[in-house]
């Protein structure tokens, strides 16, 4: 590895490391209440440190719930593009958000509680992207249940990402089961009762 790949390295790999601090303090505490020394701190740099890879601590909050609709986007319609039938495309996205979900706790609180402290333009691109994932979502819903308004799909699907991203909260009393649990009471949220099954 040359030295300039070896150092480009290094810095996405500080840039990451902010990133997952910045959630996890900013989810736990707050993000008016974290300071940029805690943040280094957290990632193992300088407080001046994150102004080399954020131009401010704005700008983290923003990268950080960015990062995450765009991750969400890509991995629906990458599933979209692979799978066949609809009824396993909406199986493996629900597992795909669970995974999220789980792996990516401290962003889903972020999501909720702080996405209205991002600038304008930086907010309207995170909804976007949001209404996006959804859009794929419900592609796969109308195909399954296509009598179905799509008043009654939005109510559906939104509340389906409601009980999915519970999955930071519900999965540590109920332990490995608990997603399988809410893969389950997704599908059915989503399906309701189908003659036949």
């Amino acid at each position: 590895m040359t030295a300039p790949a070896g150092r480009a390295q290094q810095k996405a790999s500080t840039r990451q490391s902010l990133m997952r601090a910045g959630a996890r303090l900013f989810a736990d505490r707050g993000y008016a209440a974290v300071t940029t020394v805690e943040l280094g701190d957290a990632a193992g740099v300088s407080g001046p440190a994150l102004y080399k890879h954020f131009s401010s601590k704005e700008a983290l909050l923003v990268a950080v719930l960015l990062d995450a609709s765009e991750r969400l986007l890509d991995g629906g319609r990458l599933i979209l593009q692979q799978a066949s039938a609809p009824a396993e495309m909406l199986r493996q996205l629900i597992a795909f958000h669970l995974d999220f979900a789980t792996s990516e706790p401290d962003v889903i609180r972020l999501q909720d509680r702080e996405l209205a402290l991002l600038p304008v333009d930086a907010r309207h691109t995170v909804r976007r992207l949001q209404r996006e994932y959804v859009q794929e979502w419900d592609r796969v819903l109308a195909s399954l249940r296509p009598e179905m308004s799509e008043g009654e799909r939005q109510t559906r699907l939104l509340a389906t990402f409601g009980l999915l991203n519970s999955t930071p909260h519900s999965a540590v009393p109920t332990g490995d089961q608990a997603g399988v649990i809410l893969a389950e009471m997704a599908e059915h949220a989503l399906l309701g009762e189908v003659a036949g099954a």
